[in-house]
């Protein structure tokens, strides 16, 4: 019969071949039973915490286990449609859960995902999100380690951002960014107001309202393209050669328009160009990849392999940019990754203030890990944030370290969650429209 270590040295003592008993944490008593052959821990419960600390709808999923003290937390933070999360968790994934061990986490998504029988939609993959990060944080626990360990450990000791420098007007971004740059950060993503209109990652410059047959917030499409080109312009002029540029363009544009502002941008030696086309219209990267050689970062909205497997094997983009779980979590976002990495296609994480601390952990996890990491996006925390979010990954430097506690190294105080519910809004969450001057609503 075999014996576990904790025994073995407590009979070497006994017997005096040691003169103490040592001490064990409660990571090696838990290594001690796993090596005694002690069952696996299985699923007690599944819930939802739901907040609201900065104006963002957060959801987070919550496991427990049978053993006293082993729980994990996921994040399933779907902000648009955040009320539908919470019932997919608890109507659906939990009583398919309930009852199964822990320690079968590839089993466990692929069974969830399968068990809705239509797949790939944005709210089955955030609650399934919720579950896969939650088990990894558990494993994490039981192993006494942070999830980036059993994953491989690091390629790197800490994780290079892009920070957000917007304003109404050129000379607001450019301060803006200055600011970051003191800061150590050495990526800048910048945006600028629209006159009159309704831009994008950016306060609205005040302005004449262009004419326009509604009474909607108004985008002018070519307007805008020149506007942000000369942004562009500017920024590389004021700001040097060695901050490295990027510009969202939220997937605004007709393809071909697309294509031409990733062809005029080539002078300004970006860093990545961030979403010109949006999911329906993936194969007019073809054209942008054959006309010119911008970077270009797409995934924002993708939840389905059939939008980054072309993209990825076809060398279409620089990076890929999915917001993990929209994809369905860790687990999936690994599987991307090392796709990726085989076609030279580099990670650029989604991480605005719509990712829970929870999610943002997940994300640092994976560049540390993966080879072909490229940049990640960073979002501060505020402080009611981190009240409620013990352990964030912090900022240094223009750096993300991680918490080298196990498992994701965050713990929910959910008394403090409580005390910022979701509040009424009257999209509930949701966006707004925006439209051509002529009535057209456009994507987003």
């Amino acid at each position: 019969m075999s014996i576990g270590r904790r025994d073995l040295l407590k009979s070497m003592a006994g017997a005096g071949m040691l003169a103490v008993a040592p001490r064990f944490t409660e990571a090696e008593e838990q290594t001690a039973r796993v090596t005694r052959g002690m069952p696996a821990p299985r699923i007690k419960d599944i819930s939802v915490i739901e907040c609201e600390p900065d104006g963002v709808r957060l959801t987070v999923v919550k496991i427990t286990t049978d053993q006293d003290g082993l729980y994990g937390y996921g994040c399933a933070t779907f902000t648009q449609r955040a009320d539908l999360v919470k019932p997919a968790v608890e109507k659906y994934l939990k009583p398919f859960l309930l009852g199964k061990t822990t320690d079968r986490i590839e089993d466990i998504w692929q069974s969830c995902y399968d068990s809705s029988y239509w797949k790939n939609g944005p709210v089955l993959n955030n609650a399934l999100s919720g579950i896969d990060q939650a088990l990894w944080d558990i494993k994490g626990r039981q192993a006494g380690m942070p999830v980036y360990q059993l994953a491989g450990g690091k390629c790197r000791e800490a994780v290079d951002c892009y920070a957000h420098a917007s304003g109404p007007d050129f000379e607001d971004v450019v301060a803006n960014a200055k600011m970051y740059m003191a800061q150590g950060f050495r990526h800048v993503r910048v945006q600028v107001g629209l006159p009159g209109m309704a831009g994008y990652g950016s306060a609205e410059k005040a302005g004449q309202r262009p004419l326009a047959l509604h009474d909607k917030p108004v985008f002018d499409r070519e307007y805008a393209m020149r506007r942000e080109l000369k942004l562009l312009e500017i920024c590389r002029r004021e700001l040097g050669d060695e901050v490295q540029l990027l510009h969202d363009m939220h997937e605004r544009y007709t393809p071909n328009e697309a294509v031409q502002f990733c062809k005029q941008a080539e002078p300004y030696r970006m860093f990545f160009l961030e979403d010109p086309l949006s999911p329906e219209d993936l194969g007019y990267f073809r054209q942008i990849r054959q006309n010119c050689d911008t970077p270009i970062a797409m995934g924002e909205l993708f939840n389905s392999p059939h939008e980054w497997q072309p993209l990825i094997t076809e060398q279409l983009i620089d990076y890929i940019r999915v917001h993990l779980s929209e994809a369905g979590g860790f687990s999936p976002a690994r599987k991307i990754a090392i796709l990726a990495e085989f076609f030279g296609v580099r990670t650029a994480w989604h991480g605005p203030g719509d990712v829970s601390p929870v999610g943002h952990a997940a994300n640092v996890t994976l560049d540390l890990v993966s080879y072909n990491f490229g940049i990640q996006e960073y979002t501060p925390f505020n402080e009611r944030t981190k009240a409620i979010f013990r352990g964030c990954p912090e900022m240094k430097d223009g750096y993300f370290w991680i918490n080298e506690k196990p498992g994701w190294g965050i713990e929910i105080d959910e008394k403090e969650a409580a005390k910022a519910p979701f509040t009424a809004s009257r999209l509930n969450g949701g966006w707004g429209e925006v439209r051509l001057p002529d009535g057209t609503v456009i994507k987003q």
